[in-house]
């Protein structure tokens, strides 16, 4: 779950082997943000709806950053349709831990990025009043034991050793506190570590894949 130009060297890989479904969440990519509060739980449904829509057996879900922290309440709500779980760069999230900020270089809508981010957007003129909300909610979530005891399928948790989004060790509390989870740190790499170092990330997921 992410963006498609983000995501493109995991659907080349995956392809041959797998029938991939790739899904941008609420206010990504081509997905409209909606008029319902944000939440977990709508962007889980949102996901379980695509998936008993696209077949009837268990998937394996891979999912980056916001993607991650969904993937991880679809296999809450929906134990059964998921049989595996992949999250990139998502650790313990509670109020307080860490604070986040929408704002800055990475968010101007001059550079590049933005720019092909907004063209794809169905409104792209709600975009600093969707950041504003996703600011506050992220914020005030939590992504807790909670959470994570609740998940019993095996999940490969994995982020860059410099992930300044997830830093190391909220995700190696997550899992510490998932109970059949492996993990996988990747040395010198920040937040979008499988655009850094994708050889490194491919070499992780592949086993867990195949066992």
């Amino acid at each position: 779950m992410g963006a498609i130009e983000e995501m493109a060297d995991f659907i080349e890989q995956l392809q041959d082997s797998y029938y991939v479904i790739v899904i941008a969440s609420r206010g990504h990519g081509k997905s409209e943000i909606g008029k319902l509060p944000i939440t977990y739980e709508a962007k889980a449904n949102d996901i379980i709806r695509v998936i008993e829509t696209e077949t009837t057996d268990s998937v394996t879900l891979l999912g980056f950053s916001d993607g991650a922290y969904t993937a991880y309440k679809v296999a809450s709500l929906a134990p059964n349709r998921v049989k595996k779980l992949i999250a990139i760069g998502a650790g313990e999230q509670i109020p307080g831990l860490r604070k986040v900020v929408f704002s800055g270089e990475a968010f101007d809508l001059e550079n590049e990025f933005w720019k092909k981010r907004t063209a794809l957007m169905p409104e792209p003129d709600r975009i600093k009043s969707f950041w504003a909300s996703m600011e506050q909610f992220y914020n005030t979530m939590s992504a807790s034991k909670a959470l994570f005891k609740s998940i019993h399928c095996p999940v490969l948790l994995m982020a860059g050793e410099n992930d300044q989004n997830a830093p190391l060790h909220t995700v190696i509390n997550a899992y510490h506190m998932i109970p059949n989870s492996q993990l996988s740190i990747i040395p010198h790499a920040g937040h979008v570590v499988f655009l850094e170092n994708f050889p490194a990330v491919w070499t992780s997921l592949v086993p867990f894949l195949n066992n």
